[in-house]
């Protein structure tokens, strides 16, 4: 696991699209050092471990050990175990037994269970939209981010609009249970989608996704399926470099 370094925190202040991170960057104002007592310090360092993570300088099969973030975020090996656990909870890290803790690998057969998942969250949020008569309103100015993002080439800021997308069609719904459990997933995506990036033409993805919006609001179950089956894949693709 790398060592943080002072001079990482300016990078890792944009967040989990930066090139470094840092526990006193990772912090968000007004939260708790890592030295303060109690769960908040877990918080913490749940937060500066999951930027490291989901930025990539955490790679898949990367060990993580207690000890080891207990000396480097200056808390205890229990704060520091309460940590893994919640990141073990939102399958961003994975405990096997005489191996440790380790950054979760997603397979084939991972991907696919998640996607179904996604599937059915998705689609339930969607019919509740649906039924309400309302168009979210946040989906077109995440929309107009994706297609930003898209065109600087900047793939840690598309996977973040991308994940806007999706979210503001899901909190629409105003279901809390179905956005927080979307959200636990969406964190595995982009654990995914940090290593394996699909073969989209420059535009291509922002062009899916508004087609995808306007269906998805009218055919919520047709839609969504084939929007997850079709990105489904697009990931298993690239990830075998076709």
């Amino acid at each position: 696991m790398p060592r943080l370094g002072r001079d990482s925190s300016a990078r890792a202040a944009a967040g989990p699209g930066g090139a470094g991170w840092d526990t006193r960057a990772a912090a968000a104002p007004g939260r708790a050092t890592a030295d303060s007592p109690g769960p908040r310090a877990a918080d913490l360092v749940a937060d500066a471990v999951r930027a490291g993570i989901l930025s990539g300088d955490l790679a898949p099969g990367t060990p993580l050990r207690e000890e080891e973030l207990s000396a480097i975020h200056g808390v205890s090996r229990h704060t520091a175990r309460t940590a893994l656990t919640r990141l073990a909870a939102e399958r961003l890290v994975t405990a096997e037994p005489y191996r440790g803790v380790r950054v979760s690998l997603l397979d084939d057969d991972a991907l696919v269970a998640l996607q179904h998942l996604r599937c059915a969250l998705e689609t339930e949020a969607l019919r509740i939209v649906r039924d309400r008569g309302i168009r979210p309103s946040d989906v077109d100015e995440a929309l107009d981010d994706l297609a930003a993002a898209e065109a600087s080439g900047d793939w840690p800021a598309t996977l973040a609009a991308h994940a806007r997308v999706h979210l503001a069609l899901v909190e629409a719904a105003g279901s809390p249970r179905i956005a927080e459990e979307y959200r636990r997933l969406d964190s595995e995506m982009h654990l995914l989608l940090t290593h394996v990036r699909p073969a989209y033409a420059p535009g291509a993805l922002t062009a899916e996704h508004r087609a995808y919006v306007e269906e998805a609001l009218v055919d919520a179950e047709h839609a969504v399926r084939a929007h997850l089956e079709h990105s489904t894949r697009a990931i298993i693709d690239g990830r075998r470099g076709r």
